[in-house]
């Protein structure tokens, strides 16, 4: 009798403390077809299933390994994990850093295929696969009707049937293996592991395009950043679009070898493209021209590599003519890459309803564009900039400033932010910024050292922002950290090679008078200088132009090197690899910065309504689906780990639920 009087009091216990969830059949059914959501890259779902009152109850649904992380595979050093999967046919599509495609069943995670384009690693630091692009035929059906098109780290773009993984034979081949084209071809000397994909291409109007990571700081003659656009079922080039001024003369004219078709030294886009396929045009964010923090060779042949670099560019679907472009940065020399995906959305001024284009920045300045012209929608001032005293060098006098929104992040910095623990590491930061002659915002390279805040990450990166047409609201991320560089005449010292001066946490810049080095501003208890939090995430008004919430965005309860000395667990904000997803119900998941963890926010107030552990870093931006009428609603991260970030590595693939 006492064992079942004690039976029913727990069964009472337990269903006094659960919270029992009804999950709504009702509502509607969607997708993730591509990288950024939709064409137009707003990472928004209409879904309705999982809301802020339900979020709390999500729970692991499934989990697939992909088996490529240094644990599982000893030969393979650092590794990261940042795809964004898309979704066809019940489906699930990415990749992994090791240039790896996979497919898995988006209700239960059961591996379909599995596809290794086995790539030459040498000299390959960056060791990363953002994601995959789909392409179906129209006109037919079949072997390879649906294509899944993939980069790799040795510089190929393979295509591949999505129903079972092998290679579209009939797609290139002319310049290599069937089923894959070349991204070196017409290029001229690439050394190893110094250009490829690291994001998804890009598929518009039955053409597949692409662009590409181009390592920084290496050479003034590195690879250019031509963007070519391939038929989807040959692989014949329909056309390049080669980032030099109009009129520049050709590289056979400036000497080059005939097999080299494009410049050298021109700016490279190596983040996510963003398409309108009713305007057929491709938005394409490109970076700067290298060395990223010297710049006085850029106009030497007699035209401004600077033309297209740290721009937004229009491109005609059809033809990869220019329909327009707009710079962010003036001859860039603080490594200031567009590298957001530029956001399609719809801005509604003075009774008139605009089709616009919204870009962040690693300056924490936010763009909105009219996307049929390139103009801004809003004032941009040209402000003046501090001015380079280096021979040889040469800085813009003024940079552009938008007005509204207002910058999102602090320009600069003054000895009075230096911040920490005790009386001792406050006043060395203090000491440390005091002895950098300029440290406002693109404060030149300076042989004495230079700052910069935001750093080379941001501000905004990769992961982009999300847009809540509903609200109005636009969701993204921002980090707060300081670098710290310095320009070293070369003059006098041993010419080093690339292993040597990263050991060194320099650069070697060939072709110029300096190597530069590279820090982040520490403490001597090797905390950031500043106070934090040193990432936040935030949502913008697009009706007031004003920050709706912001907040600390990270907790350090898993350590990285250089964070050990701050106690377990506490909300300071920390730097983020990945971006944010907003639904119908307004509820923004990200996972992203540098601890364990997946969240919900609302996105109304930036309330927390849940988190879940990962058994890795999930510097990923994550996506969500709902498969049929019948089913339920998933969230899905990648939580693999960031190598260059040094959390936690791993291979998992994680998707959530609500419970039955």
């Amino acid at each position: 009798m006492l064992k079942k009087y004690c039976l029913v009091v727990c069964l009472i216990l337990l269903c006094a403390c659960s919270d029992p969830v009804e999950v709504d059949y009702s509502g509607p059914v969607a997708g993730w077809p591509v990288y950024g959501g939709e064409p137009g890259g707003s990472r928004f779902s209409p879904l309705t299933q999982i809301t802020r009152d339900n979020v709390h109850a999500l729970e692991q649904a499934w989990v697939y390994r992909t088996g490529d992380y240094p644990g599982a595979r000893p030969e393979v050093e650092k590794t990261s994990f940042q795809a964004t999967p898309i979704l066809d046919n019940n489906t699930l599509y990415f990749c992994s850093g090791l240039s790896r495609a996979f497919a898995v069943d988006a209700a239960s995670g059961e591996e379909r295929w599995v596809f290794d384009s086995a790539p030459d690693l040498t000299g390959v630091w960056n060791r990363t696969c953002r994601g995959v692009a789909l392409w179906k035929d129209q006109q037919a059906s079949g072997p390879c009707s649906r294509r899944i098109f993939m980069g790799t780290l040795d510089g190929k773009m393979v295509a591949l049937d999505a129903d079972n993984g092998k290679r579209c034979e009939e797609f290139g081949g002319a310049r290599g293996k069937a089923g894959e084209i070349d991204i070196y071809h017409g290029i001229g000397p690439v050394y190893p592991g110094e250009m490829y994909m690291t994001s998804p291409p890009t598929v518009i109007n039955d053409i597949v395009l692409h662009g590409s990571l181009v390592m920084d700081n290496q050479r003034i003659d590195s690879p250019g950043g031509v963007i070519r656009a391939y038929d989807v079922r040959t692989g014949e080039l329909r056309w390049a679009f080669d980032p030099v001024p109009p009129g520049a003369p050709t590289p056979q004219q400036l000497g080059a070898r005939l097999e080299q078709r494009y410049h050298r030294g021109t700016p490279n886009a190596w983040s996510i493209f963003s398409t309108d396929p009713e305007r057929n045009l491709i938005f394409i964010p490109f970076g700067g021209a290298g060395p990223d923090f010297i710049g006085g060779h850029r106009n030497r042949h007699g035209f401004d590599l600077d033309y297209y670099a740290n721009s937004v560019v229009a491109l005609n679907a059809l033809t990869g003519e220019v329909a327009w472009h707009f710079q962010v940065v003036h001859h860039d020399l603080w490594d200031y890459d567009v590298a957001s995906q530029p956001i399609l959305i719809d801005i509604e001024k003075d009774g008139e309803v605009i089709p616009a284009l919204a870009q962040a920045t690693k300056m924490g300045h936010l763009f909105l564009l009219n996307r049929e012209t390139g103009e801004p929608i809003y004032p941009v001032e040209e402000r003046p900039v501090p001015q380079t005293h280096i021979p040889g060098e040469y800085t813009s006098p003024t940079q552009p400033f938008p007005t509204f929104p207002k910058p999102l992040h602090a320009a600069g910095l003054t000895p009075d932010d230096a911040w920490g623990f005790t009386f001792y590491d406050r006043n060395a930061c203090r000491k440390r910024i005091e002895a950098v002659p300029d440290t406002s915002l693109f404060a030149p390279p300076d042989l004495e050292g230079f700052l910069q805040f935001p750093g080379v990450a941001g501000g905004s990166n990769w992961g982009s922002l999300a847009y809540d047409a509903k609200r109005r609201l636009l969701v993204l991320p921002q980090n707060h950290v300081v670098a710290l560089n310095q320009l070293i005449l070369k003059e006098g010292l041993p010419e080093m090679d690339t292993d040597e001066t990263r050991f060194l946490g320099m650069s070697p810049n060939r072709g110029t008078p300096y190597y530069v080095k590279h820090e982040i501003m520490l403490s001597p208890f090797g905390t950031p200088c500043i106070k934090p939090p040193w990432g936040t995430l935030m949502a913008i008004s697009l009706d007031s132009g004003e920050k709706v919430w912001e907040i600390p965005f990270g907790t350090t309860r898993d350590m990285v090197p250089g964070l050990s000395a701050i106690p377990f667990g506490l909300n300071l904000g920390l730097p983020h690899g990945g971006g944010p997803i907003t639904t119908e119900t307004g509820v923004v998941f990200i996972a992203a910065s540098l601890d364990n963890y997946i969240r919900a926010y609302n996105i109304e107030n930036g309330e927390e309504l849940w988190r879940a552990r990962l058994p890795a870093g999930g510097q990923a931006t994550p996506m969500t689906y709902r498969l049929d009428n019948n089913g339920k609603q998933y969230v899905v991260i990648a939580a693999g780990g960031h190598g260059a970030m040094r959390t936690k590595l791993g291979d998992s693939l994680i998707a959530f639920t609500l419970p039955d």
